[in-house]
């Protein structure tokens, strides 16, 4: 999935969830998109620090540490991003475990589209 198309996508999911989600606060769209643009640099930047500072904890863990910083670096760009707001951290959970879930899902049925057929 191209870059811009992944944060549409994610912008989209994310709004969507906003409107599920009793502790996920979203204005309109526009907002949902720069919080997927702010998600997306800080996976990029952010994400990885936190994983090599803490990655003996996330080796004790067997990687369930791994959901508390997809967790952070939520709460992060939500506190980035004015008009997207997320209640505590239990809320930023579940979002950041629902969100994976469906980028994932889509990714893999892309990736299952893509190759070509016996």
């Amino acid at each position: 999935m191209g870059f811009l198309i992944r944060i549409f996508v994610v912008a989209a999911i994310s709004f969507a969830l906003a409107h599920l989600l009793g502790g996920v606060h979203v204005t309109d769209f526009w907002t949902a998109l720069i919080f997927a643009i702010v998600l997306a640099l800080l996976n990029m930047f952010v994400r990885p620090l936190l994983i090599l500072f803490t990655l003996p904890v996330t080796f004790i863990t067997l990687g369930l540490f791994l959901l508390v910083i997809n967790t952070l670096v939520v709460l992060l760009a939500s506190k980035l991003v004015d008009g997207f707001s997320i209640d505590n951290f239990w809320w930023a959970l579940l979002f950041s475990i629902i969100l994976s879930i469906i980028t994932s899902a889509i990714d893999k049925r892309e990736k299952k589209d893509r190759q070509p057929s016996k």
